[in-house]
């Protein structure tokens, strides 16, 4: 793979960070030469190559000051000397005095529980990143912390449409992002909630009662505590959507990005809880606006990504099944019932969580469908997902489904969960 940039070296004085946009024609090679810097919260180690994929764009922030080296060509890259990472480091500083305060008080019956943090603000103001530098520095000290995803516009666990959540015990790579081991994953299927506000609430509630379950037999996780990121919708159903997650998962600090409204607003409905922080934080000024066609492009690479990795590594197996060999379900909406069948003056609701079987037609071309672990169909909005597919063929002739999976063999259930996810591949 050609690096087709000059070789430029930066030196960066302390507690600043160069800002790159790597440029869509190739990739970029950036090393650490002196000195010590990291990204997003992860050391970057002494005198080795690191390459960057086309269109990432990440900063390289030293505390001390460092010389970095680049390889290759960018869309921009300039240093900056004003950055909020003080104050960030000083949120992480608190929370590991929390989680330290929870390891020594807790004992085989004492539920005791270290932070549980949550990410609020706008599109656009870095939850992202800052959920990341949080994750990484508490690895980098021994902890475990789940990593809780609810922005289902973008993913950083999984393929977008989905909520997740992963322990995280290692400084995230900058490059790899997040490791898949064992994520826990609800399939939504849409991109937005407001495309069925009540299921996403149910699927949120699903994940938090089994991150619950899971936190009661495991004092190191419990202690470790959880980082929430959430989508950058804040007003009307995603302002409820926000409280319904704070709740949800009764989170300890609220931290809030670059927006004063939501600051004060969370600050006065949480003040009755007692035990809950809301904390203003500034957003960097590394943060970039993306348009519509930028986070549609981003979502495409996300889902490419599932299936065949982030530098095409992966080999995904296509295969084809009948018909018959597959139940396809889709959740919320379905039919109405009649006027005639409901009390005087009711309206007929679709209800958000009825399952309604999908009858396979052409319809499903390059959809993206969630493979459930159910073992009955009254399962399905119960149960989290073991990976995903996607429909490339149907031949209506045959009764056959082609459909592309990251791995050969059997699916790991027949149960399938389809929303309006889709992708092309390109």
């Amino acid at each position: 793979m050609a690096y087709g940039g000059s070789i430029k070296k930066v030196k960066l004085d302390k507690e600043c960070e160069l800002r790159v946009e790597v440029a869509l024609d190739g990739p970029l090679r950036l090393r650490l030469l002196s000195g010590t810097a990291e990204i997003f919260g992860t050391e970057l180690p002494p005198e080795i190559w690191l390459s960057f994929p086309p269109g990432l764009k990440f900063a390289v922030f030293t505390w001390y000051g460092a010389t970095i080296e680049m390889d290759g060509n960018t869309e921009t890259d300039y240093t900056a000397d004003e950055t909020p990472m003080v104050s960030y480091v000083n949120v992480h500083a608190v929370l590991e005095g929390r989680r330290n305060r929870a390891k020594a008080s807790a004992t085989d019956t004492d539920d005791s529980q270290g932070p549980r943090v949550i990410v609020v603000g706008p599109t656009d103001s870095g939850k992202s990143t800052l959920t990341r530098m949080l994750l990484s520095w508490a690895a980098k000290q021994g902890w475990k912390p789940t990593f809780v995803d609810l922005d289902i516009g973008q993913g950083s666990i999984t393929i977008p449409g989905s909520i997740a959540a992963t322990p995280v015990e290692l400084p995230i790579d900058p490059v790899e992002g997040i490791p898949l081991e064992m994520p826990l994953v609800y399939f939504y299927g849409h991109i937005t909630p407001s495309a069925n506000i009540e299921l996403y609430k149910v699927l949120v509630k699903e994940l938090a009662q089994t991150l619950e379950r899971q936190f009661s037999g495991n004092a190191e996780s419990r202690a470790s505590g959880m980082v929430i990121n959430t989508m950058g919708w804040i007003e009307g159903a995603g302002y409820e959507l926000l409280l319904h997650a704070i709740d949800t998962f009764k989170a300890t600090v609220v931290l809030v990005l670059g927006q004063e409204k939501l600051c004060s607003m969370l600050r006065g409905v949480v003040k009755s809880k007692g035990n809950v922080d809301v904390v203003k934080l500034q957003k960097s000024g590394g943060v970039v606006s993306r348009n519509v066609k930028v986070r549609q492009k981003a979502r495409g690479f996300r889902i490419r990504e599932y299936f065949y990795g982030l530098t095409n590594d992966l080999s995904p197996h296509s295969n084809i099944v009948n018909f018959t060999d597959l139940s396809i379900f889709r959740v919320g909406g379905g039919p109405q019932a009649p006027r005639s069948a409901l009390p005087i003056g009711a309206e007929p609701a679709s209800d958000p969580t009825r399952l309604t079987p999908v009858t396979i037609n052409r319809d499903l071309l390059h959809l993206v469908l969630g493979v459930s672990y159910a073992k009955e169909p009254d399962e399905i909005v119960s149960s989290n997902v073991a990976g995903f597919i996607y429909i490339t063929d149907i031949d209506i002739q045959r009764r056959k489904i082609t459909y592309l999976a990251p791995c050969a063999g059997e699916l790991p259930g027949k149960f399938l969960i389809v929303g309006n996810l889709t992708w092309v591949e390109t």
